[in-house]
């Protein structure tokens, strides 16, 4: 009955929160997005768990599932996927699946005031999204780090 009544009290709580809260909310889930990118760009399958579980972390705050509504399972999913692994190339997948959502976030909210640059690499055929205009591949790292464009960019 307390978990009822203090889950109650939550919700209307947070029912009172303005917009600018919803957009502090959101413009804090990309930058833990980038740091996987960053992670898997690096080829550090330890730095891309541990980023992983940090976006975890902020994916189940109540603000962030009021929020990003059924997009936030995707992301829950896949960022746990790629936190419970050590195998980059397992990590790699599940970024694609995990960029999917995050872009689909990232065009129905405001992620943030600069501009993010949605990328596309052809050879995997997935998207991923950037804070710089510069292609940095985090599906192949070093391997083929230029290899992508820029698809769109959204501000």
């Amino acid at each position: 009955m307390v978990a009822i009544f203090t889950t109650t009290l939550a919700q209307a709580a947070f029912a009172q929160h303005d917009h600018a809260n919803h957009k502090t909310e959101t413009t804090a889930l990309l930058p833990l997005y980038y740091n996987i990118k960053d992670a898997l760009v690096s080829g550090n399958a330890n730095l891309a768990s541990s980023k992983a579980n940090e976006l975890l972390t902020a994916l189940n705050t109540p603000e962030a599932k009021a929020i990003v509504g059924n997009s936030g399972d995707e992301l829950l999913k896949y960022a746990g996927k790629i936190a419970e692994s050590k195998d980059l190339k397992s990590q790699r997948a599940n970024f694609a699946d995990l960029s999917e959502s995050m872009v689909a976030l990232a065009k129905n909210f405001q992620l943030s005031t600069e501009p993010i640059y949605q990328m596309y690499c052809p050879m995997k055929k997935a998207n991923w999204l950037s804070s710089s205009s510069s292609v940095k591949n985090p599906y192949y790292g070093n391997a083929m780090l230029t290899c992508g464009k820029v698809v769109e960019t959204l501000k």
